[in-house]
C-alpha cells in the first residue's frame, strides 16, 4: 500500500466520568467528540482507548500514534508536591496515560499532548507543574470562567516542530488553571503565551509534541492532527 493510501490509526485517551444518556446515569469511558472529528478530518482513523490498569505495550501496538487528551489535573504526588485546594485529580487516568506514554516512546510512536496531555508528558519526564495560575500569573485569562475557553496568541520558536506546523504564532483556545513549572528532562519549550506561560514543548529528534491549548476546539484547523497523521505514515 502506498503511504498516501495508508490511513493511520490514532489512539485517543478516554476517561471515566459520570454520564447520562437515554434512561441511564452511569460511569462511562468517554471523550469529547471534537477529537474524533479532528482525527477524521486529518486523514486518520480514531480509536478511543479506555483507561485500563495494564497492557500498555499491547494497546500501543494496535495504533500508529497517540493523542493524550485534555482533562483533569495530574496527581501532584507524581511530581513531589502537596495538592492545591483547586486541584482535582483522576489517579486511575494518570496511571493509564503515564503507562501509555512510556509504551509509545519505547515503540517509537508519535505522540501529541493536548492541555493535560502536555502536562502528562512533562511530569512523566520528571517535570513539575504550577498548580493554580491565577495565584502565580495573576490572571484568569487561561481559564476565564467555567466552560469558557480563553482566547490568546502563542508565539512559537523558530526552527521548532511546532513552528514548522503552525508558523511563528498561532491563535489559541485554552482552558487550563495549571501549567508547566519545571520542564521534564529533554523537553524544550517552543511556545509561550503573552504572559510567558509555556504553551508548547517538544522533544527534539522525535514527534513528541505537547500544547497547552485545545486545538481540537477548532475543527476548521486540524494542522496539528494532520502533522501527527503524516508522522505516523513516515514512521510506518
Amino acid at each position: 500500500m502506498a503511504s498516501s493510501d495508508f490511513e493511520p490509526v490514532i489512539g485517543l485517551t478516554s476517561y471515566l466520568e459520570p454520564a447520562k444518556f437515554g434512561v441511564w446515569e452511569t460511569e462511562a469511558a468517554l471523550l469529547h467528540r471534537v477529537y474524533v472529528d479532528c482525527v477524521v478530518a486529518a486523514g486518520g482513523i480514531p480509536v478511543l482507548l479506555p483507561p485500563v490498569p495494564a497492557g500498555y505495550e499491547r494497546l500501543m501496538s494496535t495504533v500508529d500514534a497517540l493523542v493524550l487528551t485534555g482533562g483533569a489535573d495530574v496527581e501532584p504526588a507524581r511530581y513531589g508536591h502537596e495538592p492545591h485546594p483547586a486541584t482535582y485529580v483522576r489517579p486511575q487516568r494518570d496511571a493509564f496515560e503515564f503507562g501509555l506514554f512510556d509504551a509509545a516512546r519505547k515503540a517509537g510512536k508519535p505522540v501529541l499532548g493536548v492541555c493535560r496531555g502536555l502536562q502528562v508528558i512533562s511530569v512523566a519526564l520528571g517535570g513539575t507543574l504550577t498548580q493554580h495560575l491565577p495565584e502565580t500569573a495573576g490572571t484568569t485569562e487561561h481559564q476565564p470562567a467555567p466552560a469558557t475557553f480563553g482566547r490568546g496568541t502563542v508565539t512559537l520558536a523558530e526552527g521548532s516542530r511546532a513552528a514548522a506546523i503552525l508558523g511563528p504564532e498561532t491563535k489559541t483556545l485554552c482552558y487550563h488553571h495549571q501549567a508547566i513549572d519545571r520542564l521534564g528532562t529533554g523537553l524544550v519549550a517552543v511556545g509561550w503565551a503573552a504572559d510567558g506561560t509555556i504553551e508548547a514543548a517538544e522533544l527534539p529528534g522525535e514527534f513528541t509534541l505537547g500544547v497547552q491549548w485545545h486545538p481540537e476546539q477548532d475543527t476548521d484547523d486540524v494542522r496539528l492532527f494532520q502533522a501527527l497523521v503524516e508522522a505516523s505514515k513516515e514512521n510506518r
